[in-house]
């Protein structure tokens, strides 16, 4: 082994601080008083498990490089045995599994020549994960991995790099699952997130539009009507402002207006309502917003003529 070789591994043992033999523990590194003597033992452990893998004892290759990479991280070969690890869990099917080492390969090994290459594979598959084509055995059936779990997947492909072009991607597709599933709260969030964390993303003014869909949805639903009105409109605003020229803008505008019917529809009936219920001065407040929102049209027209009624 050469000097600098050595060298290098005594760093890393002193950046690794605190970590020390932990006895028999395959799940925690082990760093023995001889720093040789622990390269060593690695290094042996990955020409077991690569002889495993050679030989098509993919079980027992794929123990034995999770074995050496948990117990020797700062071994020559440790990345090369984590990436393995997870290429071969990923081969078999085991997809969660595989995306687990794939995520401590990401963690542990950013100056590896291989990082790219584990972060677009995990990237893959929590985009197929989202898209429900997966295989999770070795027998190569098909099953969906829970929502959570894919929402999972994907937070953690984001926040490996979350400036890249990747993170905005799978931002996105959080936002588009949890559309799917009607789970709006959650949705807007995510559509939000992307917005704010990166704004000049190609997928950031669709994802603002969405917000101003979905707010206007849950109004349609019922759901806290006027305050969901006001909160649809401010978002497609704000997607107008954000985005000029985007190619949604024409809809957006058209939908505000729809809106504006709408909040004008909501506000005549609370006014009508107060009104049948003898609340006169309550039913005049709505009438004169009204009056005073419009220019001209049926509901302007309906409330100047109700409050000429109540003496004005």
């Amino acid at each position: 082994m050469s000097p600098r070789l050595i060298v290098s591994l005594l760093l890393s043992v002193a950046v690794a601080g605190t970590i020390v033999s932990c006895g028999g523990s395959s799940d925690v590194p082990t760093l023995a008083g001889n720093t040789l003597e622990a390269t060593a033992k690695g290094e042996a452990l990955y020409q077991k498990a690569k002889a495993a893998d050679d030989q098509g004892k993919t079980k027992r290759a794929i123990k034995d490089y999770r074995k050496m990479a948990d117990r020797y991280p700062f071994s020559p070969s440790a990345a090369q045995a984590r990436f393995r690890q997870a290429e071969l869990l990923e081969q078999r099917g085991e997809i969660e599994d595989a995306f687990e080492a794939y995520d401590k390969f990401l963690g542990t090994f950013q100056g590896s020549g291989l990082y790219s290459k584990a972060l677009a594979r995990q990237t893959a598959m929590a985009q197929r994960a989202a898209e429900g084509d997966v295989k999770s055995n070795f027998l190569g059936l098909k099953t969906r991995i829970s929502l959570e779990k894919t929402v999972e997947m994907l937070g953690k492909v984001r926040d490996h790099a979350p400036a890249s072009r990747d993170a905005s991607k799978v931002q996105f597709t959080i936002g588009e699952l949890y559309e799917s599933k009607q789970k709006t709260k959650e949705s807007i969030a995510a559509y939000r997130r992307l917005v704010e964390d990166q704004p000049g993303a190609p997928e950031a003014p669709e994802a603002l539009f969405r917000v101003g869909q979905l707010y206007m949805e849950e109004a349609e639903r019922g759901n806290q009507n006027q305050a969901n009105l006001e909160l649809s409109k401010e978002a497609f605003n704000d997607y107008l402002l954000q985005y000029p020229g985007h190619s949604r803008n024409a809809e957006a505008r058209q939908l505000i207006k729809n809106l504006d019917g709408k909040d004008l529809q909501k506000s005549y009936e609370i006014a009508e309502f107060y009104r049948k219920s003898g609340k006169t001065e309550a039913a005049k407040v709505y009438y004169r917003d009204i009056v005073k929102r419009t220019a001209h049209g049926d509901y302007h027209n309906k409330a100047k003529a109700r409050l000429a009624e109540l003496g004005e």
